[in-house]
Protein backbone atom coordinates (compact mmCIF):
# COMPACT_ATOMS: atom_id res chain seq x y z
CA UNK A 1 0.00 0.00 0.00
CA UNK A 2 1.35 3.43 -0.95
CA UNK A 3 1.63 5.81 1.98
CA UNK A 4 0.80 9.44 1.34
CA UNK A 5 3.49 11.93 2.35
CA UNK A 6 2.93 13.78 5.62
CA UNK A 7 1.97 17.43 5.60
CA UNK A 8 5.37 18.28 7.08
CA UNK A 9 7.16 16.33 4.37
CA UNK A 10 5.07 17.90 1.64
CA UNK A 11 5.71 21.38 2.97
CA UNK A 12 9.45 20.70 3.03
CA UNK A 13 9.31 19.52 -0.57
CA UNK A 14 7.44 22.61 -1.76
CA UNK A 15 9.75 24.90 0.20
CA UNK A 16 12.73 23.38 -1.59
CA UNK A 17 11.02 24.15 -4.92
CA UNK A 18 10.40 27.73 -3.77
CA UNK A 19 14.05 28.21 -2.84
CA UNK A 20 15.23 26.85 -6.18
CA UNK A 21 12.83 29.10 -8.09
CA UNK A 22 13.90 32.23 -6.21
CA UNK A 23 17.60 31.52 -6.69
CA UNK A 24 17.17 30.87 -10.41
CA UNK A 25 15.09 34.02 -10.85
CA UNK A 26 17.64 36.08 -8.94
CA UNK A 27 20.32 34.87 -11.35
CA UNK A 28 18.07 35.70 -14.29
CA UNK A 29 17.40 39.21 -12.96
CA UNK A 30 21.12 39.77 -12.50
CA UNK A 31 21.58 39.00 -16.19
CA UNK A 32 19.05 41.50 -17.54
CA UNK A 33 20.18 44.55 -19.45
CA UNK A 34 19.51 47.96 -17.92
CA UNK A 35 16.82 48.77 -20.49
CA UNK A 36 14.94 45.51 -19.83
CA UNK A 37 14.17 46.59 -16.28
CA UNK A 38 11.96 49.34 -17.67
CA UNK A 39 10.08 47.12 -20.12
CA UNK A 40 6.39 46.33 -19.38
CA UNK A 41 5.62 43.01 -17.74
CA UNK A 42 2.47 40.91 -18.02
CA UNK A 43 1.25 42.59 -14.80
CA UNK A 44 -0.87 45.47 -16.02
CA UNK A 45 0.78 48.77 -15.18
CA UNK A 46 4.00 47.27 -13.83
CA UNK A 47 7.38 47.23 -15.47
CA UNK A 48 9.88 44.46 -14.82
CA UNK A 49 11.32 46.45 -11.91
CA UNK A 50 7.95 46.73 -10.13
CA UNK A 51 7.38 43.00 -10.45
CA UNK A 52 10.86 42.27 -9.12
CA UNK A 53 10.32 44.62 -6.18
CA UNK A 54 6.96 43.03 -5.40
CA UNK A 55 8.34 39.50 -5.43
CA UNK A 56 10.39 40.07 -2.28
CA UNK A 57 7.92 42.31 -0.46
CA UNK A 58 6.53 39.48 1.65
CA UNK A 59 9.85 38.75 3.31
CA UNK A 60 11.31 42.27 3.31
CA UNK A 61 8.44 43.90 5.20
CA UNK A 62 7.77 42.96 8.79
CA UNK A 63 4.20 42.18 9.83
CA UNK A 64 3.77 45.59 11.57
CA UNK A 65 5.13 47.35 8.48
CA UNK A 66 2.79 45.38 6.23
CA UNK A 67 -0.21 46.18 8.43
CA UNK A 68 0.80 49.84 8.42
CA UNK A 69 0.97 49.89 4.63
CA UNK A 70 -2.41 48.16 4.46
CA UNK A 71 -3.92 50.75 6.80
CA UNK A 72 -2.54 53.57 4.63
CA UNK A 73 -4.23 51.88 1.68
CA UNK A 74 -7.53 51.82 3.64
CA UNK A 75 -7.52 48.03 3.69
CA UNK A 76 -7.25 47.65 -0.07
CA UNK A 77 -4.64 44.93 -0.64
CA UNK A 78 -4.22 45.64 -4.35
CA UNK A 79 -3.72 49.37 -3.72
CA UNK A 80 -1.19 48.58 -1.00
CA UNK A 81 0.89 46.17 -3.08
CA UNK A 82 0.88 48.54 -6.04
CA UNK A 83 2.07 51.49 -3.94
CA UNK A 84 4.82 49.49 -2.24
CA UNK A 85 6.01 47.95 -5.51
CA UNK A 86 6.30 51.35 -7.17
CA UNK A 87 8.03 52.89 -4.17
CA UNK A 88 10.55 50.08 -3.78
CA UNK A 89 11.20 49.80 -7.51
CA UNK A 90 12.22 53.46 -7.48
CA UNK A 91 14.23 53.23 -4.26
CA UNK A 92 16.41 50.21 -5.09
CA UNK A 93 18.85 49.44 -7.87
CA UNK A 94 18.23 46.34 -10.02
CA UNK A 95 21.13 44.54 -8.36
CA UNK A 96 19.50 45.13 -4.96
CA UNK A 97 16.14 43.82 -6.16
CA UNK A 98 17.80 40.63 -7.39
CA UNK A 99 19.74 40.31 -4.13
CA UNK A 100 16.55 40.60 -2.05
CA UNK A 101 15.13 37.60 -3.88
CA UNK A 102 18.35 35.60 -3.51
CA UNK A 103 18.76 36.35 0.19
CA UNK A 104 15.11 35.45 0.83
CA UNK A 105 15.27 32.15 -1.02
CA UNK A 106 14.63 30.10 2.14
CA UNK A 107 12.33 32.57 3.88
CA UNK A 108 9.12 30.87 5.13
CA UNK A 109 6.81 33.62 3.85
CA UNK A 110 3.51 32.48 2.37
CA UNK A 111 0.31 34.31 1.40
CA UNK A 112 -2.57 34.45 3.89
CA UNK A 113 -4.39 31.74 1.91
CA UNK A 114 -2.97 28.73 0.10
CA UNK A 115 0.12 27.91 2.12
CA UNK A 116 3.48 27.18 0.56
CA UNK A 117 1.94 26.08 -2.74
CA UNK A 118 0.54 29.60 -3.07
CA UNK A 119 3.99 31.02 -2.30
CA UNK A 120 5.43 28.88 -5.08
CA UNK A 121 2.71 30.11 -7.41
CA UNK A 122 3.51 33.71 -6.49
CA UNK A 123 7.17 33.24 -7.45
CA UNK A 124 6.62 31.16 -10.59
CA UNK A 125 3.88 33.36 -12.05
CA UNK A 126 5.68 36.63 -11.36
CA UNK A 127 8.82 35.15 -12.87
CA UNK A 128 6.80 34.35 -15.98
CA UNK A 129 5.33 37.85 -15.92
CA UNK A 130 8.89 38.99 -16.56
CA UNK A 131 10.29 36.33 -18.88
CA UNK A 132 7.28 35.98 -21.18
CA UNK A 133 6.95 39.73 -21.55
CA UNK A 134 10.66 40.06 -22.37
CA UNK A 135 10.68 37.05 -24.71
CA UNK A 136 13.19 35.20 -22.52
CA UNK A 137 13.00 31.47 -23.20
CA UNK A 138 12.96 30.12 -19.66
CA UNK A 139 11.12 26.90 -18.93
CA UNK A 140 9.85 26.37 -15.41
CA UNK A 141 10.81 22.85 -14.26
CA UNK A 142 8.01 20.31 -14.46
CA UNK A 143 7.93 19.47 -10.75
CA UNK A 144 7.08 23.08 -9.91
CA UNK A 145 4.44 23.29 -12.62
CA UNK A 146 2.81 20.05 -11.47
CA UNK A 147 2.26 21.45 -7.97
CA UNK A 148 0.59 24.58 -9.35
CA UNK A 149 -1.43 23.01 -12.14
CA UNK A 150 -2.74 20.40 -9.71
CA UNK A 151 -3.91 23.15 -7.38
CA UNK A 152 -6.09 25.08 -9.85
CA UNK A 153 -9.56 25.49 -8.37
CA UNK A 154 -12.63 27.60 -9.31
CA UNK A 155 -12.10 29.79 -6.23
CA UNK A 156 -8.56 30.62 -7.34
CA UNK A 157 -9.71 31.40 -10.86
CA UNK A 158 -12.29 33.82 -9.48
CA UNK A 159 -9.73 35.49 -7.20
CA UNK A 160 -7.40 36.20 -10.12
CA UNK A 161 -10.20 37.18 -12.48
CA UNK A 162 -9.49 34.29 -14.84
CA UNK A 163 -12.44 33.52 -17.12
CA UNK A 164 -12.01 30.03 -18.54
CA UNK A 165 -15.71 29.18 -18.75
CA UNK A 166 -16.45 27.00 -21.77
CA UNK A 167 -12.76 26.36 -22.38
CA UNK A 168 -10.56 23.33 -21.92
CA UNK A 169 -6.91 24.20 -21.31
CA UNK A 170 -4.73 21.54 -22.94
CA UNK A 171 -0.96 21.43 -22.41
CA UNK A 172 1.24 20.61 -25.39
CA UNK A 173 4.21 19.56 -23.30
CA UNK A 174 2.59 17.76 -20.34
CA UNK A 175 -0.21 15.25 -19.92
CA UNK A 176 -2.50 17.85 -18.35
CA UNK A 177 -5.77 19.58 -19.09
CA UNK A 178 -8.34 21.55 -17.16
CA UNK A 179 -11.97 22.50 -17.75
CA UNK A 180 -14.41 21.56 -20.47
CA UNK A 181 -15.39 23.10 -23.76
CA UNK A 182 -13.46 24.41 -26.76
CA UNK A 183 -9.76 23.53 -26.43
CA UNK A 184 -6.99 26.06 -26.07
CA UNK A 185 -3.51 24.62 -26.58
CA UNK A 186 -0.19 25.91 -25.30
CA UNK A 187 2.77 24.96 -23.18
CA UNK A 188 1.83 24.26 -19.58
CA UNK A 189 3.45 27.36 -18.11
CA UNK A 190 1.53 29.61 -20.50
CA UNK A 191 -1.73 27.92 -19.55
CA UNK A 192 -0.83 28.42 -15.90
CA UNK A 193 -0.63 32.15 -16.61
CA UNK A 194 -4.17 32.05 -18.00
CA UNK A 195 -5.35 30.53 -14.72
CA UNK A 196 -3.78 33.52 -12.94
CA UNK A 197 -5.67 35.99 -15.10
CA UNK A 198 -2.86 36.97 -17.44
CA UNK A 199 -3.16 37.80 -21.13
CA UNK A 200 -0.37 36.52 -23.37
CA UNK A 201 1.37 37.89 -26.44
CA UNK A 202 -0.09 36.66 -29.72
CA UNK A 203 1.25 33.45 -31.18
CA UNK A 204 1.69 31.54 -27.93
CA UNK A 205 -1.73 29.81 -27.93
CA UNK A 206 -3.73 27.75 -30.40
CA UNK A 207 -7.44 27.07 -30.61
CA UNK A 208 -10.53 29.03 -31.55
CA UNK A 209 -11.01 30.73 -28.12
CA UNK A 210 -7.32 31.70 -27.80
CA UNK A 211 -8.00 35.33 -28.76
CA UNK A 212 -9.82 35.71 -25.44
CA UNK A 213 -6.48 35.31 -23.69
CA UNK A 214 -4.11 37.33 -25.86
CA UNK A 215 -3.15 40.97 -25.88
CA UNK A 216 -4.51 43.16 -28.66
Amino acid sequence: MEIAPSRTGRNAEVRSLIAAERLELADLLDGLRADQWNEPSLCAGWRVREVAAHMSMGFRLSLPATLGELARARGNLHRMTDRVARRDAAAHAPSELAAFLRHGAHHPWKPPVGGFAAALGHDVVHGLDITVALGVDRRVPEDRLRVLLGGIRPSGLRFFGADVDGVRLCADDLDWSYGSGSPVYGVAQDLLLLAFGRRLPRGRLRGEPSSRFTTT
